[in-house]
């Protein structure tokens, strides 16, 4: 709650150190703004600029360093045998001095030692924050009052102020660079711990998926089977039917929208198809596994198939009609996009609309909807309650759409869920599967990428 007060304060501030720059430019050059260097608006960015960025670093270091001091000074106030204490507990008693604090439940029985140490705690937070406070206020209005008083005529705001948010936008990107690298080695260097108990041969190529490990070395697959390929056929397999949906059907409704439906149709029409991206999943996954299995199974039995109550292709026709929206949304903006004068070229040629469209419009769309396309396939990879629900956890090797299969991300989830040793093979897993998914979709990135500068160069 103080922080987001300070904030606001600080936003206040900034718009009143805004106004004050602004008025200041045109006070020293006498109201003529082309005795200036810049316009007024950057004098006034120009002072924004020193009353909020010297405050925001201020903040995000205090908010950084403010736990860590606060535990250390508790603990240097604790009794000595309070602190001998071993690290597990130790760290167990601040918890529980934390949990005092806020208000929420404590292990254990309060003691007058856990009172004094909270009293403590919460008295050198207050001091922490007031003294944030002044420093933030002290600063924020120094840097106004600076700011304030160096603006002249030859001042270059201007330069200042874009070279500050070409700095600003290079820290937002590699901020963002920076994150991805760390998800990347994180999950390497976990994997690199699982390959290192489990050969990446048997882990590529085995057919037998079983890491649970048994209670005794007697039990059957008490050493676990570690054998990725049913996944991997699983995950291929229901992304396949679900793409051979949701392609054909958005790809066709997004032609009838961009091409031959009036306005009035195009404006109620493409509203009521994209509400289908803002469905949770677990609605589709209920509407899989209560309607579209049983159907799937009755219909099945009628024509003397055997169907398992939890298949494939349940989960792989309802996550279909999940992925329509991103193509066919993406498809028709991107048909949009294609210039008015190819189809007036083809039309002026004595090419029917048809024709057009096979021959003029949709190759020069092909990039974009190949883009469409490939963040069709990635959401279909990702999905994970769809698969939960209607295609089951059995790890079987099958194509067969009938039978029930699982996918990468729902072992993941299931390898990750409650309490797990990050010591073990079975939990070392998860970080595997991620890397693999992570090398798939790459590779599915950059053939993509080629084909669609390909072209590209073509058409442009």
């Amino acid at each position: 709650m103080q922080a987001t007060f300070l904030l606001i304060v600080l936003l206040a501030l900034s718009a009143v150190g805004y106004y004050l720059g602004h008025h200041r430019s045109l006070a020293v050059s006498g109201g003529r703004i082309s005795h200036l260097h810049s316009l007024p608006t950057y004098y006034g960015f120009y002072t924004v600029l020193w009353c909020g960025i010297p405050a925001l670093v201020l903040f995000a270091l205090w908010m950084a360093l403010q736990g860590t001091l606060i535990t250390h000074l508790v603990i240097s106030g604790l009794p000595a045998d309070i602190q001998a204490l071993p690290s597990t507990e130790l760290h167990l008693f601040l918890n529980n001095i934390q949990n005092m604090v806020s208000g929420n439940i404590v292990s254990g029985d309060i003691t007058e030692t856990m009172n004094n140490a909270a009293a403590h705690y919460k008295s050198l937070h207050s001091i922490s924050g007031l003294l944030l406070t002044v420093l933030m206020l002290v600063l924020a209005i120094g840097g106004i009052l600076w700011a304030r008083k160096n603006i002249v005529p030859e001042r270059r705001a201007r330069n200042i102020v874009e070279k500050t948010v070409t700095v600003m936008l290079v820290l937002c990107s590699t901020v963002a660079i920076f994150t991805t690298l760390g998800i990347i080695l994180s999950v390497l260097f976990e994997s690199i711990r699982f390959f290192q108990q489990v050969p990446i041969t048997d882990f590529i190529f085995g057919v037998n998926w079983s890491p649970q490990t048994a209670m005794r070395e007697d039990q059957v697959g008490s050493s676990g089977a570690f054998g990725a390929i049913p996944l991997f056929v699983g995950t291929m397999l229901i992304s396949m039917i679900a793409m051979t949906v949701a392609v054909p059907i958005g790809l066709m409704a997004a032609i009838y929208l961009s091409e031959y439906a009036s306005s009035t149709v195009r404006a109620i029409a493409k509203p009521l198809l994209e509400i289908l991206a803002g469905i949770p999943t677990v609605v589709y996954g209920f509407f899989a596994a209560l309607t579209v299995a049983p159907f799937i199974r009755d219909l099945g039995d009628s024509v003397g198939l055997q169907v398992a109550s939890e298949s494939a292709l349940a989960a792989g026709l309802v996550m279909g009609i999940m992925i329509i929206p991103f193509v066919s949304s993406l498809s028709d903006d991107v048909i949009n996009a294609v210039p008015q004068s190819l189809r007036d070229g083809a039309y002026g040629l004595g090419a029917t609309r048809s024709e057009t469209i096979r021959q003029v419009i949709i190759p020069a769309a092909l990039p974009g909807i190949v883009g469409g396309v490939l963040l069709a396939v990635s959401r279909a990879i990702g999905e994970t309650m769809i698969v939960v629900m209607a295609a089951g956890l059995a790890s079987n090797l099958t194509m067969n759409p009938l039978e029930a299969v699982t996918t990468v991300t729902v072992q993941i989830v299931t390898l990750l869920t409650g309490d797990q040793e990050f010591d073990s093979a079975k939990t070392l897993a998860a970080f595997a599967l991620g890397l693999m998914l992570f090398t798939v979709t790459l590779v599915l990135n950059i053939i993509a990428l080629s084909f669609v500068r390909k072209y590209r160069e073509q058409y442009e």
